[in-house]
């Protein structure tokens, strides 16, 4: 018969017995061999030989050193040595208490003439040795559980046995909800029921449930000051038992069974009204209730670990642990050590700090209104002091709150808004090396250079940081073209899509603007519940790097409102905000000085120069000098020149407040409930269109043409409206995919096609003659395309992060990221 012993899957598992007991043959047939650490292989390691004992206190610091590692990571950790004396499982019964991990010993219990007999084959031990380790482990045995193992599994020879993994009780990761997360009841009868009616739920007095299956999480404190704790005990006991609810422990329930146990306790805020209210029900009902309040776990993981709850609260590091550390943490948080002027405990501010992606749902310490701080939110808003009983859905995070009827019992001090430190960003978040996980590329890397430059734009100029939920990626270009006189050609990006997997794309004209980021609030109220402005604003226009457009922007989102109101925009999106990705023209409105700094000292210097270098060597060709080549380079060079001006010309004009200002959306990035930067290029044209038909004056109109990369006809019909597209002076177009989803994998959102005279501006005038088109032939497009690639990825990141409402500076984190990735070392005329 094959005995099967239990072993949690987050434990530090002690092999304790004799050498030659059979440990290590136990390890290699039970767990992966990354789960054992050998005192054997780690002697190798520092000695290179595993019988050197002189090696022994080396190795044991190698070992338990590799230990907190994996506990760290949180993964089962077999420790393969004698422990047969006291002091070395006292280090590892510490090793797991720091670790918040159960220790597990697991013996090996041979007799003495089997050891020896086995030592023969196996050391060649003294027998003075292997008899004093045997007596030293039967001396041990019936003594580990008080040492602090909290399983203990003894083997006797020849026992057949089976390893089966425990989960931990707090470890609900496989329930996905939809839940509803009730805070501190406080035997507020009434107002659970009314609580429970509002969510849906059917209820009675033993239980209740949801006809859609949703599933009722109760943050503890169930008991104590209020009316009725027998009530709300039946009624959560019953929800639990029927599976339709989850309960956690509270401080109050802690003590309520110790006083029902008849411990020593202070019979105080509540607890007599608990037990009076106790005293008048049946010994089977008290009897059901203390199984039932002792039988509460601290906390629990839940949604694969995207959600979890404990009555205070818990830091990011404890999550999924056991201990008395931890479970003390949930029970009651963390105090300062000092009292307030009330004679209460002053509680450390733990979820100012929280940075852990887990959401995180507690109760315990009153709070007028349930405010999200970090990720985290208390919901304990004092329904038995006359406040209200919370309750958060999940995963919508939607707030649910019914009145208390009465104020219940009188509070020892006045409920006191939450402390809040500022949502933002810490630079402990920021400096030195980062990574970044992001949904659609996984954990992306920010150097520790690239975050110091970028920590110094955004806290210079960017905007306020509410106001940030994205900043736009960089595009890469289409592959280097072949073409005869041209660097970048169409082909190229079609080429590219259709290796991709790509069926169809969409040509869309490039404007030659400065690309905007525009968030648009319905009102100002909107703007100061979803964004945080106090100062009455309802949006702003910031730029790549996060910077404001206007000084004042009222007057151009006003117009901007006006005319989404008119399309209808709030009820297409079913939001009373958006964010669009836009160009902003002229070009010139934000490129002022650049122009005057740059483009236009170079068109200045050669047309004024170049002319009377043309007239001089024609001259000299009338006077028969041989310097027909060199008049020909000069002519060239002047025509170039006068391209040069022409074309960054096109894009600048005189502009007067919002007179010769136009924006040109092309995307719509987000809104409330959803991102829309995925979708479709179809569903964004239809929903832009109208909103620039409802203002032509200040938006303009993307074109656009859609290619099928099957149809030939239809490559060369996209390849023609290129030409038309640059022949007439545009900049190019911009060549995406007419769904991002239907390649099946995550490909460049959008590849630009810049025309042979826009590319002037970027690479000089002369770029065109034959030896510079040769040596610009040789640029490399990877880093770019992989910048592109990452920022993209990032980008949505945020606008998700935003979307589901996490904490501002969850949002932020890959904000900054796209910020740093700027500094990377790559050619910006890329």
């Amino acid at each position: 018969m094959t005995r099967t012993i239990a072993v949690p899957d987050l434990s530090l598992v002690a092999l304790v017995g004799v050498t030659g007991s059979g440990k290590s043959t136990f390890a290699r047939d039970h767990f992966a061999a990354t789960q054992v650490l050998s005192s054997d292989t780690f002697r190798a390691m520092v000695a290179d030989d595993e019988n050197d004992q002189s090696a022994t206190h080396d190795a044991f610091d190698a070992l338990h050193y590799v230990a907190g590692k994996r506990l760290r990571a949180e993964r089962l950790t077999v420790v393969d040595a004698t422990h047969v004396q006291r002091d070395d499982r006292a280090k590892l019964v510490a090793l797991a208490r720091e670790h918040d991990v159960l220790p597990v010993a697991i013996v090996f219990d041979l007799p003495l003439a089997t050891l020896r007999e086995r030592n023969k084959g196996h050391r060649d031990l003294a027998d003075h040795v292997i008899r004093r380790q045997h007596d030293a482990l039967r001396r041990s045995v019936r003594h580990l559980a008080k040492e602090g193992f909290r399983k203990v599994h003894v083997l006797s020879p020849d026992e057949r046995v089976s390893v089966e993994y425990e989960k931990a009780y707090n470890d609900k990761r496989e329930l996905t909800g939809p839940f509803d997360i009730i805070g501190d009841v406080h035997g507020c009868h009434a107002e659970l029921v009314t609580l429970l009616t509002r969510l849906g739920y059917v209820v009675s007095a033993d239980g209740a449930f949801h006809p859609d299956g949703r599933t009722a999480v109760f943050v503890g404190d169930l008991v104590d000051r209020g009316p009725d704790t027998p009530g709300v005990l039946r009624l959560v006991m019953g929800m639990v038992a029927a599976g339709t609810a989850l309960c956690v422990s509270g401080n109050h329930e802690s003590k309520l069974v110790r006083a029902l146990d008849g411990r020593d306790v202070r019979v105080a805020h509540g607890l007599a009204e608990s037990l009076a209210q106790l005293s008048e029900k049946s010994d089977e009902f008290r009897k059901s209730a203390r199984e039932f309040m002792h039988g509460l776990v601290s906390h629990y993981r839940l949604d694969g670990g995207r959600l979890v709850v404990a009555h205070a609260g818990l830091k990011e590091e404890y999550q999924g642990r056991s201990s008395g550390r931890v479970r003390s943490f949930c029970l009651y948080g963390e105090t300062t050590g000092e009292t307030d002027e009330y004679g209460m405990p002053v509680r450390y501010p733990w979820a100012d700090d929280y940075r852990g992606a887990a959401t995180v749902v507690y109760g315990h310490t009153p709070v007028p209104k349930a405010e999200w701080v970090n990720n985290t939110i208390c919901l304990d808003t004092g329904c038995v002091f006359g406040g209200a009983l919370t309750a958060l859905r999940w995963p919508s995070k939607e707030l649910v709150a019914v009145p208390a009827e009465r104020v219940h019992y009188q509070p020892t001090k006045p409920l006191g808004a939450p402390t809040r430190a500022p949502d933002l960003l810490r630079l402990d978040d920021v400096l030195g090396t980062r990574h970044v996980d992001a949904r659609l590329m996984g954990r992306l890397k920010v150097r520790e250079e690239n975050a110091a430059g970028a920590l110094e734009v955004m806290s210079r100029f960017a905007i306020a940081p509410q106001w940030l939920p994205y900043l736009p990626p960089t595009m890469a270009p289409c592959a280097t073209s072949t073409v005869d006189g041209t660097l970048e050609h169409p082909l190229e990006a079609f080429e590219a899509y259709r290796a991709d997997g790509v069926p169809e794309v969409v040509c869309e004209e490039k404007h030659m603007g400065s690309r905007a980021v525009v968030v648009l609030c319905r009102d100002a109220s909107v703007g100061e519940r979803r964004f945080g402005a106090p100062d009455g604003a309802a949006g702003v226009v910031y730029t790549r790097t996060g910077r404001s457009f206007f000084p004042d922007p009222t007057a151009f989102l006003e117009r901007l409102r006006t005319a989404a109101n008119e399309a209808g925009l709030w009820s297409t999106l079913d939001s009373d905000w958006v964010v669009l990705d836009a160009e902003l023209l002229p070009w010139s409105a934000k490129a002022d000085q650049l122009l005057r700094r740059q483009y236009a000292p170079v068109g200045a210097a050669a047309t004024a120069a170049l002319p009377a270098a043309v007239a001089a060597l024609e001259q000299a060709v009338a006077r028969g000098a041989d310097v027909a080549g060199l008049l020909a380079r000069q002519q060239a060079r002047l025509t170039n020149a006068r391209g040069y001006v022409e074309a960054y010309g096109r894009y600048c004009w005189p502009v007067d407040g919002l007179d010769g200002v136009s924006l040109a959306p092309f995307t719509v990035l987000a809104a409330e409930g959803q991102v829309h930067a995925t979708k479709p290029r179809a569903w964004h044209s239809e929903v832009l269109d109208r909103l620039v038909a409802a203002d032509a004056e200040l938006l303009r109109p993307t074109r656009r043409l859609v290619v099928d990369l099957a149809d030939e006809a239809s490559v060369a019909a996209g390849v023609d409206w290129w030409t038309s597209l640059t022949d007439a002076g545009g900049e190019g177009m911009v060549v995406k995919p007419a769904d991002p989803s239907a390649a099946g994998k995550l490909v460049q959102p959008g590849v630009k096609c810049r025309g042979r005279e826009y590319l002037r501006i970027i690479y000089g005038p002369d770029y065109t003659e034959p030896e510079h088109l040769r040596r610009l032939r040789q640029r490399t497009l990877g880093r770019k395309r992989s910048l592109a690639l990452r920022e993209y990825a990032l980008g949505i990141e945020s606008l998700t992060r935003f979307v589901e409402k996490e904490p501002l500076w969850r949002v932020h984190e890959p904000v900054f990221a796209v910020l740093a990735l700027e500094s990377e070392p790559v050619d910006p005329r890329l």
